[in-house]
């Protein structure tokens, strides 16, 4: 594969038979890579998906710095787990993105790898001070922010990874460019969701065209269904109950879903593309299963995806869109009011 060559329409969204698949745990993707001096901060680290990831860098010799929104059951959680240092942030309170990233900057450390993984889903029609949509100013304009504001630490590492956590839910929905907010339209939860993961996928494939000349490499990964990851906290009694999450009394349903990750499966793919020497020389690409995903060009709508689970995978062409991703970056830069210059 030509170094340095972009993935503007998926023109290297192909796997490479990385030697992993969907069921490698990231104990199995990391042993024998050691991070001792290496800097990573992690979104959302101390719950779900973010705390495995959290425990996996540290016990490969990382310093985990852990963005929390509830720093009391951060602290919880982390308790007892060596080198981590927990911040405060708010990803929808630019005020809290900037005190959080000053603080970094201001130790004067590089930053090697970035996890912008905590995230909202399921929610009723919520916005932030802003007047902003929450699903996507949370999972992508607050990371978009941070991003722009470490870029310093990042360039710094000469060498650093940007890992967004997306979502094969990037299906339900490319982005609204007319109509972001839901302002003009009938809110609809998962096409909200959907409009946000794409924007992380967006998102990656930009940031690494235009960062790689300075070592910096980007990344969207699609964890899995892992069923205990907690973001359906949001949801009514109601809707719990019409998902199947919750029986006639409002008690868990614990109902294997045929096919789902545990919590270390998940998070293979970003530990994967977080570490692999596979990926020195290509970046902006959709992971899952720890690999390259294929470009989904088949994509039916009217398929259950739940009868199998195994069978969800791809990214949609519309997330690899060359004119979405300079037009999501622009309007990124607009809603958040920072400018992300790479220089």
């Amino acid at each position: 594969m030509e170094k340095y060559k972009n993935n503007y329409d998926g023109k290297i969204q192909l796997p490479i038979n990385s030697g992993f698949d969907r069921n490698t745990t990231a104990d199995e993707v990391i042993k024998g890579i050691d991070l001792k001096g290496k800097i990573a901060i992690v979104t959302g680290g101390h719950s779900g998906l973010g705390l495995e990831t959290t425990k996996v860098l540290v016990a490969a010799g990382a310093t985990v710095i852990v963005a929390a929104r509830d720093i009391e059951k951060a602290a919880q959680n982390l308790e007892g787990i060596p080198n981590v240092e927990l911040e405060s942030l708010e990803l929808t309170d630019p005020g809290s993105i900037e005190n959080f990233a000053a603080k970094f900057i201001a130790s004067a450390r590089p930053l090697h790898l970035l996890f912008n993984n905590a995230g909202i889903m399921w929610v009723p029609l919520q916005r932030d001070a802003r007047g902003y949509e929450s699903q996507f100013s949370t999972n992508h304009l607050g990371h978009f922010h941070l991003t722009a504001r470490l870029w310093p630490a990042l360039k710094q590492a000469e060498g650093a990874r940007v890992l967004n956590t997306s979502s094969w839910g990037h299906h339900n929905a490319p982005v609204n460019f007319e109509d972001i907010n839901f302002d003009h339209r009938e809110y609809e939860t998962m096409r909200s969701y959907g409009q946000a993961k794409t924007a992380n996928v967006l998102f990656a494939l930009e940031l690494d065209e235009r960062a790689k000349s300075f070592g910096v490499r980007s990344y969207s990964i699609h964890p899995g269904v892992v069923q205990s990851t907690g973001l359906a906290r949001s949801r009514s009694l109601e809707d719990m109950k019409k998902l199947g999450m919750l029986d006639a009394d409002g008690k868990p349903f614990l109902k294997a879903v045929p096919g789902a990750k545990t919590v270390q499966q998940g998070i293979s793919t970003q530990i994967w593309c977080a570490v692999s020497p596979q990926l020195n020389d290509i970046g902006g690409v959709y992971c899952e299963n720890t690999d390259i995903a294929v470009l989904d060009s088949n994509f039916d709508p009217t398929v259950d995806w739940r009868k199998n689970v195994e069978s969800i995978k791809g990214v949609m062409p519309y997330a690899l869109e060359k004119e979405s991703a300079q037009k999501l970056w622009t309007i990124s830069e607009e809603m958040s009011g920072v400018t992300l210059n790479l220089s």
